[in-house]
């Protein structure tokens, strides 16, 4: 087995293959090599500076670390869709070819059976067979979805390159019978997928070692309990607010609903009781009324109002008789 070497990583993948006869999946091989050759080709990268292995409905390339993979990805991006979309407006429905693809970058040893060895390559073909990525070709309304590696985002895409716009690569992590797989998916993810992380092109975590500002995390728990207690203090007066307009409309039902009662007479107020043992004349219209002894004589008359004590009627001067 050879050293291994540092190689860039193309994997390319025919949706539904395995669904067309041999006539239509002869065909569609042919389209995919087609494809792949020219996407090389227009990226710089010729055939001194590659190693394919086939493998029925995908191809592998092991690409040279000397080739420019910046150059590779904006085709991919750019003329991969456009070749893809002319093959199939001349094809029938059932020869409609449709690809997965996968960048990575890695250490791969090639054996004594021309076979290649790798974990990096392991990694690269868990993710070409990850749901998550056949998901997003099938929601999408071209005919590519591109994934690449943590590697070749953090060393190319995130830095925004002519033709690699880094704000259209999503993180995402995809299950693998190793584990979960960190990786990064040009355009949307699939609807219903849970593990996207992150957008634009800020590096993985984990990646460039960058971690949040100091305090961020403190500012966050802080600021939870306090909307926390916003939306419980809400809470409180809307249904405050609820009691008091059903009593509000209870109170009026009941008012509605209850028999009219008749007027009550005005009661006449109440005279004040006089002191044991004193006279007490009421004048206020009508007959006067006595309580206590009387003298009579002489009277002085009283315009209105009430009297209280003994009342002695004779000379003016007060004296009695």
């Amino acid at each position: 087995m050879t050293d291994p070497v540092s190689r860039t990583i193309l994997l390319l993948d025919i949706e539904k293959y395995s669904d067309r006869d041999d006539v239509e999946q002869a065909y569609l091989r042919r389209m995919l090599y087609d494809i792949t050759d020219r996407a090389l080709e227009s990226a710089g990268i010729d055939e001194r500076l590659r190693l394919r292995a086939d493998r029925g409905d995908s191809v592998m390339e092991l690409i040279d670390a000397n080739a420019s993979v910046t150059a590779l990805l904006r085709t991919l991006l750019t003329e991969v869709p456009d070749l893809l979309r002319a093959v199939n407006r001349t094809a029938s429905s059932s020869a409609q070819i449709r690809l997965r693809g996968v960048v990575a970058t890695g250490y791969v040893a090639v054996d004594e059976h021309d076979g290649w060895v790798g974990s990096d390559l392991n990694h690269a073909c868990r993710l070409l067979d990850a749901g998550l990525l056949r998901a997003a070709l099938r929601e999408r309304p071209d005919d590519f979805a591109l994934c690449v590696s943590e590697g070749v985002h953090a060393g190319i895409v995130r830095h925004d390159h002519p033709g690699i716009p880094a704000q259209d690569f999503h993180a995402v992590t995809v299950d693998s019978k190793n584990g979960p797989l960190r990786a990064w998916l040009h355009g949307p993810v699939p609807y219903g997928a849970d593990d996207r992380s992150e957008t634009g092109g800020a590096p993985a975590p984990d990646c460039s070692g960058e971690s949040p500002a100091p305090g961020a995390a403190t500012s966050a728990a802080r600021t939870e309990p306090a909307a926390t207690e916003g939306v419980k203090a809400e809470a409180a007066t809307a249904t405050e607010r609820t009691q008091a307009e059903v009593t509000a409309e209870a109170a009026a039902t009941a008012a509605a609903v209850e028999p009219t009662r008749p007027e009550q007479p005005a009661q006449p107020p109440a005279q004040p009781a006089a002191p044991p043992g004193n006279v007490v004349f009421n004048f206020g219209g009508g007959s006067p009324s006595f309580g206590g002894s009387l003298v009579a004589g002489d009277q002085h008359g009283v315009s209105g109002g009430q009297v209280t004590g003994d009342v002695h009627l004779g000379r003016s001067g007060g004296e009695p008789t």
